[in-house]
């Protein structure tokens, strides 16, 4: 199905190998191994991860007809922890402003910036002006995470869209698809940290239908 296609929309196919080296040191490593150095699998199930108190935070709120699952979303390690919530929170807005209709929607300039910021806006805009909306659940796994120093890290993980389906946002009617290896996407992200705290998301690459994150 073609409900999550946002970084599609930007065009970019770089492997999670590529962008946790290109963010470390500036190299420009070819694909390879799943394993990446700097970068750890997480391995404690979250059902959904928390945000860190003390920031005036967005309402996030979905309805009751879109659900979304982040396993594996927390390492027991402070910092790695607080990346991987506003990694997810950051995916969390792009479905919240396509709910609400609204490309500015104030969770999309929390959580996101630069490049990421912009495709996701265009993206929304474009669900938007289709006429759809979303329904459904998505599910969120295999989390690798790699922190460079006090103000910058990448995180990887998979999402599987299949139980996630377009909905017209006038009729309701739901869209039902069947499952195939592009139900399963692989994310590639950057963040960088804000004078307040949050980990904003700066740049944000997917590979759909990626081998990686397929069953």
């Amino acid at each position: 199905m073609n409900r999550r296609s946002l970084p599609v929309a930007v065009a970019l196919a770089a492997t999670v190998a590529t962008l946790l080296t290109a963010c470390g040191n500036g190299s420009d490593s070819p694909k390879g191994s799943d394993k990446i150095e700097g970068a750890e699998q997480s391995g404690t199930d979250s059902a959904s991860p928390t945000p860190t108190t003390g920031i005036g935070r967005p309402d996030l709120t979905l309805p009751s007809d879109i659900t979304e699952a982040f396993e594996s979303w927390k390492t027991g390690d402070t910092v790695k922890d607080a990346i991987l919530t506003d990694a997810g929170r950051a995916q969390t807005a792009v479905t919240h402003a396509v709910v609400k209709g609204d490309p500015e929607d104030p969770g999309l300039r929390f959580y996101q910036a630069d490049t990421a910021l912009a495709g996701s806006q265009d993206w929304v805009k474009s669900i938007v002006d289709s006429g759809s909306t979303f329904t459904g659940a998505v599910r969120y796994y295999a989390p690798k995470i790699g922190v460079f120093d006090k103000e910058s890290a990448a995180v990887s993980y998979c999402s599987d869209e299949s139980k996630a389906f377009n909905k017209d946002r006038k009729t309701k009617k739901v869209h039902r698809t069947p499952s195939s290896n592009d139900s399963y996407v692989l994310y590639s992200t950057r963040l960088k940290k804000t004078s307040q705290g949050v980990w904003q998301t700066t740049k944000l690459e997917s590979e759909r239908g990626s081998k990686t994150c397929a069953p």
